[in-house]
């Protein structure tokens, strides 16, 4: 519905036509093996008396739309794009915020329990506290080496004593 509320625009349907070329056709000339997808869209115009705010339909249009094409899915589970076989590989993401960990007593010969904290933001590097057997706190970013949170801290321009 458009603001003065004169006209409508509804979804009626969709429909998928036959792709133009077949799998084998469209690795050989370098195509997208898909489908033209058209949408049926019913237009209704509206009189609207101005004395009573009444609607009355003055006419309706009802027209197919050409949307683009969609690519297809082959009998292999995957997708010919611009010639090339591809495969959709999901990936699990994350969610930001800080986990807190600990071994339950596995990784040291001891027993002890080392603990261990992952911040992961929105947008950025992941940054990983943990303590080793001795009780030293260690910083890893992104998952790269092992280095002291003591220099993590003065490299983000902290002091000694303010560190302690």
């Amino acid at each position: 519905t458009d603001f003065s509320g004169a006209s409508m625009l509804e979804f009626v349907s969709y429909e998928f036509e036959p792709p133009k070329f077949d799998v084998d056709e469209c690795r050989q000339r370098d195509l997208t093996y898909a489908a033209p997808l058209k949408v049926t869209l019913r237009l209704i115009v509206f009189d609207i008396d101005e004395d009573t705010g009444a609607k009355s339909i003055k006419d309706i249009k009802e027209h197919s739309v050409y949307m683009g094409d969609m690519p297809l899915m082959t009998n292999n589970g995957t997708f010919i794009v611009n010639g090339t076989e591809r495969v959709i590989v999901s990936q699990m993401h994350r969610s930001p915020g800080v986990f807190f960990d600990h071994d339950k007593g596995k990784s040291h010969s001891s027993g002890k329990l080392l603990f261990a904290a992952r911040v992961i933001p929105y947008h950025g590097s992941w940054l990983d506290i943990e303590f080793d057997a001795k009780d030293i706190v260690y910083a890893r970013i992104d998952r790269r080496r092992k280095i002291p949170v003591t220099s993590l801290l003065m490299a983000l321009g902290m002091d000694g004593e303010e560190i302690l």
